[in-house]
């Protein structure tokens, strides 16, 4: 059976009406066929349990994953306050896994999905949302060990003062959780990733940090830092729209002997960043800048890798998860890493996406999953030839 995709996207006054017209939509597009999977973007100002009435009501159990973003995307380019739904159609089977006690502890939760692999030799992908703002991804990532089994995940994002996300799996939803699909069958997957931000000479050491919180970069508060870098006052810095627009202005911190990108989700009041992975005190950190032409090419260079994955199979359909520092630096430009996705994958292939607080990619070689802020993630789907 042909591998067949199918988009639909709406944007009504409740999440319940436009999770069913955005369904309706790609329902229809999927003609005769019956999905076998399909995944949920919505818009956070919509209730999560209205969003997943909508698009139950029309899919019953068809194995579903979601996650709330702050402006969903597909192939006709950003679509704020609605909901985007993708259906798939194959020859392959998808199961969904539902672990609400993410928020409590990322390291457990890493270890029941690890096991949910076991024994299942004919899977080919585990796919996921987690919360964005509440748990950690990283010790998510250390206990989560699944093979060959390709892996990729985003973290849902929402409203940046209030900190409120959810995720969605099959007819259950909430906040502080992870929504997982295993997929089986015919199927291949590739996954590619990368960001358009680069050093630009400015040098600081991590000098305090506690949990998710950056405190200190050279003995003073990091919005002091930031101040002087950029020239508003610091207290400044603890308010929209500079306390979210710091994510604009990354860290590359050094870890052994690469660079992560580590990137603040908002200022807070008393000048320390809000992280939503651990930074250790003592690290080698560099301001980072981006602009549309990295960002574009680096888009470019996602999709070039995940169709590498694919062997030279052709592409069905695309999800794309990109961190929120996109949306808000491409905002003269909206949309322009999808056109870039669109230039490598051809303008045929549905898109369907999301901007998210972290993206998670597989590890390399045999090591385990990776944690990154500020990228683009591409992963592609192909019939298994």
């Amino acid at each position: 059976m042909t591998l067949k995709a199918a988009i639909g996207h709406a944007q009504a006054l409740n999440g319940r009406e436009a999770s069913l017209q955005a369904t309706h939509y790609a329902l229809n597009s999927l003609g005769s066929a019956n999905p076998s999977m399909g995944f949920v973007i919505a818009s956070h100002q919509y209730q999560a349990r209205d969003v997943v009435s909508g698009a139950s009501s029309l899919l019953g159990d068809t194995p579903l994953i979601g996650l709330s973003s702050s402006v969903g995307f597909s192939s006709k380019g950003l679509h704020p306050n609605s909901v985007v739904v993708a259906l798939m159609n194959g020859d392959f089977q998808a199961e969904t896994h539902w672990m609400p006690g993410y928020a409590q502890s990322g390291r457990e939760t890493g270890s029941r999905l690890a096991k949910q692999l076991e024994g299942k030799d004919d899977a080919r992908a585990l796919l996921f949302f987690a919360d964005g703002f509440n748990g950690d991804a990283d010790q998510l990532c250390s206990t989560l060990l699944t093979g060959s089994v390709t892996l990729a995940g985003g973290l849902s994002s929402g409203d940046l003062h209030t900190g409120h996300s959810y995720q969605l799996a099959g007819p259950q939803t909430g906040t502080g959780a992870l929504a997982g699909a295993i997929l089986r069958g015919d199927l291949r997957v590739g996954v590619g990733y990368a960001h358009g931000w680069n050093p630009v000479g400015s040098h600081f050491r991590v000098t305090r940090s506690r949990g998710f919180w950056l405190r200190t970069l050279d003995g003073h508060p990091a919005s002091e830092t930031y101040a002087q870098l950029f020239g508003h006052p610091a207290r400044e810095w603890a308010f929209p729209p500079l306390s979210h627009l710091a994510r604009l202005y990354p860290l590359g911190v050094e870890q052994g002997d690469q660079m992560v990108v580590r990137s603040p989700i908002r200022v807070e009041a008393d000048g320390s960043f809000r992280m939503n992975a651990p930074v250790r005190d003592g690290a080698d950190a560099y301001l980072l800048v981006g602009n549309r032409d990295s960002c574009e090419k680096a888009a470019q260079q996602a999709a070039q890798q995940a169709l590498q994955g694919l062997n030279g199979d052709k592409p069905a359909f695309a999800l794309i998860l990109v961190d929120v520092a996109w949306e808000m630096l491409l905002k003269s430009h909206p949309g322009s890493e999808i056109v870039a996705v669109q230039e490598i994958l051809g303008k045929d292939v549905p898109i369907a996406g999301g901007y998210t607080l972290g993206q998670i990619v597989p590890g390399k070689e045999s090591a385990p999953p990776q944690l990154l802020n500020q990228h683009i993630v591409v992963i592609v789907f192909a019939n298994h030839q």
